[in-house]
């Protein structure tokens, strides 16, 4: 996710050939407003800008407004809702998941301080703060209508009903989940919102040091409502069309990584190379505290998608473990290899590349199995990371997509190889992984991945074109040589930095 990680840090080598010729994709780009002429706004454009401005503004208001004519009031207090559902209520199981919640909400903020220390110094409030917006403007979205496109009536399995908990009616009485049957539903749909918050959080290190702020916003909306909610629906409702044909996601590889991976090439396609595409991170102690706080937080992440305290959540947080320390270590022994120094921020991008990877099979692999998973994550990552810096002109400026969307897809595909129902009774006798000698698990996941990759990067790509005709996605050439800091948010990375 950085240019080098070597102990030196040092300019990117010149790069010579493009990741996808321009030639081969003109059905694209001919729609694309930065191909000719990057980051030209005329007066008129940046007038319709500031008029465009107030438009969040009216919405939240709007919002508010609603819920005066919404009493949200359930019909049944909260002493007697768990008397009514006493005998499958489970206080052990709560506790877990409220933590579990906690833990997951947590690694947002780890996010911020991990892309954060990676940025040029005057932009890392901007980068940080792309990652902070998310738990403010997801969560409003997610109780207006966005836990009813996820987790409501389903729709042929394709979207939920977004009136079915409109504005959470329904949710704080509501029956438990199916899936999470010993606890009570108010508690899975905010522990849902965690992941949902994260996803469009990841994607910011691909567009990092050039996107607008407003804009950004309105591009995190469409994603949620257009690429998160119905690959959550897809995955995670019982009646969604990837759960019907088996497809095991434990924790989120499809549905978090793999969607913010190819939104963040469709990305850094979309918004081409930053002016200053070279630099040395800004604070590594920095990004080290951001992989503290997003490997404790993983643990809810993955431990907590068991939906209890049980076994389950054990041998996931186990797995969970096998597979980032194993992701670490290979990240940096393969540099040493290569002739580099072992880094910290090698380590720290190993580390999280088998926390990727380990996601999607968590609670289906056995520990010894997600070893294997972690390294071999890491080391596709980390070829590809040196690929595309050296040989292509892709601007993922922190390499979103080869770290995170690949490395969901490396976990989606090996959990279609060693998902065994010793480990996870959900999945049915002889639907096992392929290292199990059953191949049904493993062709219909190579299905789903090639089905998801499409949607999420032909949606995003979209999405991003449809941001810019609404409001300017880039940045102008002089905000982004002021950095994102001072022209977007009026402020500086610590008081002796100077955004110049």
């Amino acid at each position: 996710m950085i240019l080098n990680t070597g102990a030196e840090i040092s300019r990117a080598p010149v790069r010579k050939h493009r990741i996808f010729p321009y030639k081969y994709i003109k059905f694209l780009l001919k729609f694309d407003p930065f191909f000719h002429e990057p980051n030209q706004m005329t007066q008129k454009t940046n007038h319709m800008t500031k008029k465009l401005s107030i438009v969040p503004f009216i919405v939240l208001i709007g919002i508010a407004l609603i819920t005066l004519l919404i009493t949200g009031v359930p019909g049944i207090n909260t002493i007697d809702y768990w008397t009514k559902y006493q005998d499958q209520l489970s206080a052990g199981d709560t506790a877990w998941m409220l933590t579990a919640a906690a833990l997951v909400l947590l690694m947002t903020p780890g996010l911020a301080f991990f892309y954060g220390g990676m940025v040029n110094p005057k932009n890392v409030v901007s980068t940080m703060l792309q990652s902070f917006i998310c738990m403010a403007v997801i969560s409003i979205l997610w109780i207006v209508f966005g836990f009813s496109l996820a987790f409501g009536e389903s729709f042929d399995g394709w979207i939920g009903n977004p009136f079915t908990y409109f504005f959470f009616n329904g949710v704080a009485e509501g029956k438990p989940w199916v899936n999470a049957p010993t606890v009570p539903l108010l508690l899975f749909a905010l522990y849902q919102l965690k992941f949902a918050i994260i996803t469009p959080a990841l994607i910011t290190g691909a567009f990092a040091e050039r996107i607008r702020f407003t804009s950004y916003i309105l591009f995190i909306c469409l994603f949620f409502i257009f690429i998160y909610a119905p690959l959550a629906h897809w995955t995670w409702h019982p009646e969604g069309i990837l759960c019907s044909l088996g497809v095991l996601d434990f924790a989120g590889g499809t549905v978090v990584h793999m969607s913010a991976g190819w939104a963040a090439l469709a990305s850094a396609l979309y918004l081409h190379e930053r002016k200053e595409a070279e630099h040395n991170p800004a604070n590594i102690p920095l990004v080290m505290l951001g992989t503290g706080l997003l490997w404790f937080g993983w643990f809810g992440f993955n431990a907590g998608s068991a939906l209890g305290a049980n076994q389950l959540a054990v041998s996931a947080a186990m797995t969970t473990t096998g597979a980032s320390a194993a992701g670490a270590l290979a990240w940096i022994f393969f540099d040493t290899v290569k002739g580099k120094k072992p880094s910290a921020l090698g380590m720290c991008i190993g580390a999280v590349v088998g926390l990727v990877a380990i996601t999607p099979a968590a609670g289906f692999v056995t520990v010894p199995h997600s070893i294997f998973i972690g390294v071999i994550s890491s080391l596709i990552s980390n070829k590809l990371v040196d690929w595309r810096t050296s040989k292509t002109t892709l601007d993922d400026t922190l390499d979103v997509f080869p770290c995170h969307g690949v490395g969901g897809m490396v976990g989606m595909i090996l959990t279609g190889v060693f998902a065994t129902s010793a480990v996870n009774p959900v999945i049915p006798e002889g639907d096992n992984g392929l290292f199990f000698g059953e191949t049904k698990l493993f062709l219909n996941h190579m299905a789903a991945l090639i089905g998801v990759s499409v949607f999420a990067f032909g949606g995003s790509y979209l999405l991003l074109m449809l941001t810019n005709l609404i409001s300017p996605l880039r940045v102008t050439e002089d905000e982004e040589k002021a950095g994102l800091d001072a022209s977007q948010h009026g402020e500086g990375y610590l008081s002796w930095v100077k955004n110049d």
